[in-house]
């Protein structure tokens, strides 16, 4: 892929900014959009962005820093999922804490928001207070959002306990969005101006990008992703009015701003510094693109991507006809079309051809492989399997499996542990040819070569299992899928 962002100076300015935020303030409290670790979605639509720049630039600032993670207690009682990795957001807390601790990083404190005595809520807290954590419950905010008056007060924000906190900056950061990290952040200010400290309040942002067109591929592509959330990115009127400078925002923030422009006020006591959305976000992200051509491909790659994904998430009852409907707009807005994605029609086509569940990939130097579903093997681990024989330049007649390798895994897989599927799926196929690889040269070569799969865009004539569909995701490759049941069963195992 064609690099047009410049990470390097992302990061310079990004710190240099936060900086700048900090002066003036005993303590800033720092709201974090998007995701904190493993930001996919900016590492696609921004060719260049390391998708783990933010935790970079917390390093840099570690001394300074503190973490709280919020989470809503909805989100635990329904089982909410992160879709890029797979697992519930309770789960990607508990990752994204690890994570963060393991680079020394301080995570002080979990915030378990909208909390209304949900069983599952209650349950993950005292599981977290039982490993030693400081866990804090915060209700839902009487009064909020219209009467002000009452959410700043000891009935409205008085209600939550105060957090803990003792460095001058305090990150605020979530496994996914409607996590509560503004009222948590408002809260505090509260809390803080009744203890006689100047409290600050800004917004890590990253999109949409406020200094590139409104209809620019990538703030596109931000719509495309939060289609189930109903966002939408619009000119910020209230910039536009203050400044007489046209900026992009997003629905939500621009339609409370007024009140938590007031909010602030009334909990400082002063007018307040900000005079638009734009105004509260950090995001120099506009300022790194340095190849706008590569950027705009990028993104209308990843607008293709979420139609396919929010399709299949219709099909499978996770979202609404309406989401779905508002990508397929995007796309029409754009002029993009789904087979403009290079492997869609040659997986289709294979499928045609076989009869039979089938996939495609493009390789990093554009040639299309393609798998499809045998008596032995399914599409995905055929796939695999055919890439990297490509990828190594292996002849197609070449066995890197020994039969004497495959057979006793299906039997095991079959007659042993009982399960229903009479082929291999990408895992099993994965250590059959690392035992392959330990006595056979080709096959070690094979293996080596799938890390060149990484980022490699692929497709698939129907949805993937569960199984194989995580393979592909740690394997890096870039997959979409038609909305189409791989299987009648209604349970997969």
């Amino acid at each position: 892929m064609k690099i047009g962002f410049d990470n390097a100076e992302y990061l310079r300015r990004q710190s240099e900014k936060i900086l700048e935020r900090i002066q003036g303030f005993s303590k800033l409290y720092l709201e974090f959009g998007g995701k904190l670790f493993d930001d996919y979605h900016a590492a696609r639509v921004l060719p260049g962005f390391e998708m783990n720049v933010k935790v970079r630039l917390l390093q840099t600032l570690k001394d300074k820093t503190e973490i709280i993670f919020c989470i809503n207690a909805s989100d635990i009682e329904r089982n909410k999922i992160r879709a890029d990795l797979g697992i519930t957001y309770d789960l990607d807390l508990l990752r994204l804490i690890d994570s963060l601790r393991s680079l020394s990083l301080t995570v002080s404190s979990i915030v378990i928001t909208q909390f209304t005595d949900q069983p599952a809520a209650a349950v993950f807290a005292n599981k977290l207070k039982m490993r030693g954590e400081k866990v804090y419950l915060h209700r839902p905010t009487a009064g909020y959002p219209t009467d002000v008056d009452t959410i700043v007060s000891d009935q409205g924000y008085g209600m939550n306990p105060y957090i803990e906190t003792s460095r001058p900056l305090v990150v605020v950061t979530a496994p996914g969005p409607g996590s509560g990290k503004l009222g948590t952040c408002l809260s505090q200010l509260y809390h803080e101006y009744k203890r006689g400290n100047k409290a600050g309040y800004a917004k890590f942002e990253t999109f949409p990008i406020w200094n590139i067109p409104l209809k620019h591929p990538v703030n596109l592509a931000y719509e495309a992703a939060t289609a189930d959330l109903k966002d939408c990115n619009m000119i910020d009127p209230f910039h536009l009015e203050a400044y007489g400078v046209t900026t992009v925002n997003y629905n939500r923030d621009i339609e409370i701003f007024p009140v938590v422009k007031r909010i602030l006020e009334k909990i400082t006591g002063t007018e307040s510094i900000y005079r638009s959305p734009t105004d509260m976000g950090v995001n120099m992200a506009g300022y790194c693109i340095f190849d706008d051509e590569a950027v705009r491909e990028a993104a209308k790659a990843e607008i293709i991507r979420r139609y396919f994904k929010i399709c299949c998430d219709y099909k499978l009852g996770r979202v609404d006809q309406e989401a779905a409907l508002r990508v397929e707009l995007l796309m029409k807005e754009i002029g993009l079309k789904p087979e403009d994605r290079k492997a869609v029609p040659a997986a289709l086509e294979k499928a045609e051809q076989t009869g039979t569940p089938s996939m495609a990939l493009e390789l990093p130097d554009g040639r299309i492989v393609t798998g499809k579903t045998t008596m032995l093997l399914n599409a995905g681990a055929a796939l695999i399997l055919n890439a990297v024989k490509a990828h190594c330049g292996i002849p197609d007649e070449v066995l890197l499996l020994s039969p004497e390798i495959l057979t006793p895994i299906l039997k095991l897989k079959m007659n042993i542990l009982g399960e229903r599927e009479s082929v291999l799926g990408a895992e099993e196929v994965l250590l059959a040819l690392s035992i392959c690889a330990a006595t056979d040269q080709r096959a070690e070569r094979a293996m080596n070569a799938l890390s060149a799969l990484r980022d490699c865009e692929a497709h698939s004539s129907c949805m993937l299992h569960p199984a194989d569909e995580r393979v592909f995701r740690k394997l890096g490759v870039r997959m979409t899928c038609e909305a189409v049941f791989f299987s009648d069963r209604l349970y997969m195992d």
